[in-house]
Order: C-alpha cells, then structure tokens, then sequence
C-alpha cells in the first residue's frame, strides 16, 4: 500500500513536471478589460456584442444598448450590420462549390457574368481572384469613374466593369487590392452559376444549415425588431435599423446582418466544432488557406486574413461603416475564436478581438496590426 501510494505520487509529479498546466484564464475579465476602449461613455448611444469560443464552449458578453432611445439592452440575438465581415459568407459559398466540383477557382467571371464577355480587361480576372482581393479591380467604381454621381445600379456596374483598364499597380492576379467592387460582383456570378438570388443560396447552402436563423440579407420584417439602432463615431443616430446603404442599389448587393449568437454559431464552424457540418467545414478550411502573399506576416486566403502572431497564426475579417464596426478572428490550433460586434462606426474593432485572442492563449507578443484596419472607409 505504501510502495503504491509513494508510485503514485512519483507519477503525478513527473507528469506535472514534464507539461506544466497553464493557468486558466477568466475569459469575461479579459474581454471586460479588452473592449473597455470602445463601450460607450457620457451617455453616448451604442453597444458592444461579444461571443467568445474556447475549449469547446462559447460564452456571451454583452455591453450598452441597442436602442438608446427605446431604452433596448444588447443582447446576443440582438442584430448588427457586418459590414465587410459580411464578405466570409461569398467567399464561404464559393469554396463549398469549388469543393463540389461546381465550378473552378480559375474560371473567368466573364464565364458566369456573360454580359461582362463584351468588355476588355474584365474578362481576364477569375472568381479566385475576386475573392482574394487580387483582380486589381479598385475598391469602388467611383475610384475610377471619378464624374459618376450617385449609387450604381447593376447597368451602371456593368459599363464600369466593361470599360474598366487594367494597369500597373491594377493587374489581376499580381497584387493585393481591397475590393468591395470585386466581392459584389463574385455574388453575382454565383448568382448566375446557380440561377439563384445571393440571398437564397447564402440561406439555402449556409446560413440554414447551420442553423443561423438570424442572419439575412436584407432583413425580413420578422427580425427588424432585434435589429440594432445604429450610431456614428460620436455616439449619434445615423440611419434607421436594419437599413440597406452602400455603393450598390440591386438587390443582394446590401449588407448582411447577423446577431453575435449565430456569428458564434459561423465561428465554431470555421473551427472545425460542429457535429455532422463536415462538408461546409471543409469549404471554410478551404476559404481559409492562404492564395496570396502580402508580407512576411500578412498571407489572404479567400477573403481571409492569415496574420503570423507571435506563436501561432490569427484568421481573421472585419469590416466598419459610419454606424457599425465587426470583428471575426479565430486560431485553429489553439481552438479560440472571437466575435465583436459594435453598432457604432469606427471603434477599431479589430485591435481588441486580436488582443483578446492573445489575451486568451496566454500570449505576450504584440498582436499585429497588419491587414485593413477600417475596410469600409469611405
């Protein structure tokens, strides 16, 4: 009993000895500690959505209101504007279809787009290259049709692209070029390939199979109400909830909303968590590999950022207009995630998710600051 007892122990602390346990970490005091920079003060309007996933499991944390003036609290079924995180839903559906042998990273949008097939340069730019900010394509039409006034319609659009010129530092394929213009025309021609409105196939292939029942595009009547009222930088209305704005005036050519709670829901799938989701798994793992080097610690996958951090390496998007500010960032080997969601413009979301996830792994080196930092930015 005694040479048991004494094995035992000898064991234990050889076990202990050779892998020293971590500490754990308190995820809600370092995500109170982490978002305090943007929670609103002085009575100014806005709130802040977090979800944070780690061993398995997410949490909720929510901050301020959604509604100043009707006194309404954020919540995790409260409904935000994703601005560019939006983006990873495209780009999702387009890595699903490539995994089915649907159509190819290669094919020329012209293929799909056939009124594109009377243009010039367009018709050599491909639906990898849209989705990885590579066609050289600029990031709105107006940046090229300087005397263009007001939104595009889809005729608009089409001209722009039919006479749009490649050039030196615009050459599809050989540069990294942010491209809002880029990812509304890859919605499009998956339109096209499977004769579908975007809004239909994002719910039929994605957001309704994993069960993401509050995300849309445009909002329906029935989820207005969890709808955030959006505020500018300063904390003051701007626009009504649940509004469609942009450069773009067609439909499925908006922004996508969502709520924190189904963003976790997009998150553990990116992660690789969801029971019996293997195929669209494996079309998020694919959206996430890197096909193109910016730097040395900045590589972008299918709409994707894959930033080098310290020991590991962050996956991340984000996205932020005048009235709204998102975060999605996870680590694949570490198993940690995180969502932000702010319904105020320009509250650099992404700086705080980043330390967050480094808060979270319990690592000391400085989170990079490398990728777009307000992709929105008028």
């Amino acid at each position: 009993m005694i040479k048991t007892a004494f094995l035992t122990t000898a064991v234990i602390g050889a076990l202990l000895t050779a892998a020293p346990i971590r500490a754990q970490v308190n995820i809600e005091q370092i995500v109170a500690q982490k978002v305090q920079p943007i929670l609103p003060k002085n009575g100014s309007g806005g709130g802040v959505a977090v979800a944070v996933r780690m061993n398995g499991n997410t949490q909720f944390f929510n901050y301020g209101m959604a509604d100043n003036a009707q006194n309404r609290p954020v919540n995790a079924d409260s409904i935000f504007n994703l601005g560019s995180v939006g983006k990873v839903f495209a780009t999702t559906l387009l890595a699903q279809a490539v995994k089915q042998g649907e159509l190819s990273l290669d094919d020329p949008v012209a293929k799909y787009v056939t009124e594109l097939q009377r243009g010039g340069d367009i018709r050599r730019i491909t639906l990898g290259q849209l989705a990885s900010h590579t066609s050289g394509l600029p990031n709105r039409p107006q940046q090229y049709e300087t005397w263009h006034k007001g939104r595009y319609t889809w005729p608009d659009f089409v001209r722009f692209l039919n006479s749009w010129k490649a050039g030196p530092n615009h050459e599809p394929g050989q540069q990294y070029l942010y491209s809002d213009a880029a990812m509304v025309l890859l919605r499009v021609a998956l339109e096209r390939r499977f004769n579908t409105r975007f809004a239909a196939l994002m719910h039929q292939r994605l957001t309704a199979p994993l069960g993401m029942i509050s995300t849309a595009l445009p909002l329906p009547r029935d989820l207005l109400g969890r709808a955030v009222q959006g505020y500018n930088p300063s904390g003051r209305p701007l626009g009504r909830p649940g509004m469609e704005g942009g450069t773009f005036e067609w439909p499925g050519s908006g922004q996508i909303y969502s709520s924190s709670r189904d963003m976790a829901t997009l998150l553990a799938a990116n992660l690789g968590e969801l029971p019996g989701r293997g195929a669209i798994e494996n079309a998020m793992a694919f959206a996430q590999k890197p096909v193109f080097t910016v730097s040395a610690r900045l590589k972008i996958g299918l709409a994707w950022q894959n930033l080098s951090a310290g020991n590991f390496t962050i996956i991340d998007k984000n996205g932020g207009l005048n009235n709204t500010s998102t975060y999605i960032g996870f680590v694949p080997q570490r198993k940690i995630g995180v969502v932000i969601l702010v319904n105020r413009g320009r509250q650099n979301a992404t700086i705080y998710g980043r330390q967050i996830i480094h808060a979270l792994a319990q690592d000391q080196s400085q989170p990079s600051s490398e990728g777009e930092a307000n992709p929105d930015s008028e």
